[in-house]
Parts: structure tokens; sequence; C-alpha cells
């Protein structure tokens, strides 16, 4: 099946170049003269290779084979995280890679997204948002509620948030994994 390079998103895979890619990043250029054109970035899922090349807005590629299942976080171990299937209870090791900064957003039994082309794992991405458990925030300041003061708080696994002045340690808030802000109380 083809698939036209101004609609390959995030996480598909395509043939090019006798090798299975799949695409990391796809952004439209549009110049003041002349055609727009489709910047793209592949990983190549055998070798890891990272290449970012032009095509036509129109071109088309091959798709490959891909496999998307939502997997449950369990642990990490090493240079790797283990998500298990919910539905076999398979467990699977994903290089840590995969998930990078936003590792510190893990937690038990967390649901994450991982894309899987011929059986190796290329990419994984959490929810949006996640629940987390604030481990180590200073005491709430006197007076402190008459502007919107934030403060500096340290989540379970390890990530560091601003809260509003009224978190407590040992609240549980809504954090979004794709900027790192306090959204509400959980």
């Amino acid at each position: 099946m083809a698939i036209k390079a101004s609609e390959l998103r995030r996480g598909q895979g395509v043939v090019y170049k006798d090798g299975v890619w799949v695409c990391v990043t796809n952004e439209k250029i549009a110049k003041g003269k002349g055609q727009s054109y489709q910047s793209i970035s592949l990983k190549n899922i055998k070798t890891g290779q990272l290449i970012g090349e032009r095509f036509r807005t129109t071109e088309q590629f091959e798709q490959a084979m891909v496999d998307r299942r939502k997997l449950e976080y369990l642990y990490s171990e090493g240079s790797s995280h283990v998500l298990m299937d919910g539905e076999t209870f398979d467990q699977v090791s994903i290089p840590a890679g995969l998930v990078g900064d936003k590792s510190v957003y893990l937690t038990a039994n967390l649901p994450v997204e991982v894309c899987f082309v011929e059986g190796q794992p290329v990419t994984a991405d959490l929810p949006n948002t996640v629940e987390l458990k604030i481990v180590s925030t200073p005491p709430q300041m006197k007076g402190a509620t008459a502007t919107n003061q934030l403060k500096d708080a340290a989540c379970e696994g390890g990530a560091k948030i601003k809260v509003p002045a009224f978190i407590e340690e040992g609240a549980m808030v809504k954090v979004d994994t794709r900027s790192g802000e306090y959204l509400s109380k959980a």
C-alpha cells in the first residue's frame, strides 16, 4: 500500500532505500515562490541510522507493516524498560532511548503505546497526561494565596515540576507529559 509523503505520520514504517524506516518527524515547508516540500526524518530499524531528507509532497512510499500495541509499564532495568501486554501477559523489553527524557513520568501500570516494525519496537508514546505523587516540596507560605505563585516540587519517578503554593507533599497531581506542566490536582 502506498502513502504520500504529506500523509506520513510519526511512527509509521515505510520501505525506503532497500530497508524499513520509521518516520521520526515530518514537517511541511512552504516557500513563497516555488513548490512546497516535506522535510522528513527517518530512522532505519535495523541499524538505527537517522537521516533527514526532502521529498515532494506527492512522492509515494511503500508502507511497511506496523503493529501498534498498548502495553503497561512494569519497571525499568538497566538501559531498558519492561512492559506487559495486558491481553497475553507477555513481557516486552524496550530500549530506554525510545522513551527518552519522558521516563520520569513512568509509573506502575501506565499505558504506553508502542509501535513494532518487523517485531522490533521503534517508538513509544506516553499518554498526554499522567497522575504523579508529590514526594518533596517546600511548605506553604502564609499569605501566598493572594497571588498565583508557583513553587518547585519533585514527583515520584524524578519529575521536577512547578506547582501552586497550596500543593503539599503526598498530593496527587495531573501533569502534561508533553510540556512537563502542572495541570490540576488529581
